[in-house]
């Protein structure tokens, strides 16, 4: 196969940026390892999988009654997935972006919702409340992305009748 193939996976060959947030251009957190973007777009997905894989353990684990291991792979996997931003755009950039006007309810909704699940496992010790923030997260993480994607929450709105 040679290096220069033409496909969906050669991202090397992609012209422009994104609005916005502009991935792959600039530095990253990883910048200093020397990845191309391809590499950095492998290493945000591994990251991104990692922690699906550590919330959805942590998850299982809830349900059969164990709340503070839960507690602790569900945060741990959802700090590895967002950890997954700095090969595309770096730590900097993602913080900066997090708390832009547009999206900043949802950010701290989020950032609440994880602290949330902490004091659910370990103070009031309530799988059913750890279920609801774990809910309330997922939810302000939607509506998060939602807002990098041009008209996306206003068809969200739109579907839903409000």
């Amino acid at each position: 196969m040679a290096s220069n193939s033409k496909g969906w996976f050669n991202i090397e060959s992609l012209g422009g940026t994104m609005p916005e947030t502009q991935f792959f251009e600039g530095d990253s957190a990883f910048s200093f390892l020397g990845l191309t973007r391809t590499q950095r777009l492998y290493g945000f997905g591994g990251c991104v999988i990692a922690g699906f894989v550590l919330s959805l353990l942590g998850s299982i684990l809830l349900f059969v009654g164990q709340l503070s291991t839960f507690a602790v792979l569900y945060a741990i996997g959802t700090v590895i997935s967002l950890a997954g931003t700095g090969f595309l755009l770096g730590f900097m950039k993602q913080f900066q972006l997090m708390f832009k006007p547009v999206r900043v309810v949802a950010t701290i909704v989020f950032i609440a919702s994880i602290v949330l699940v902490f004091i659910g496992a370990y103070v009031i010790r309530s799988d059913v409340l750890c279920i609801i923030f774990v809910i309330i997260e997922y939810l302000a993480y939607l509506w998060y992305t939602l807002s990098y994607i041009p008209y996306a929450r206003a068809a969200v709105l739109k579907v839903f009748g409000m």
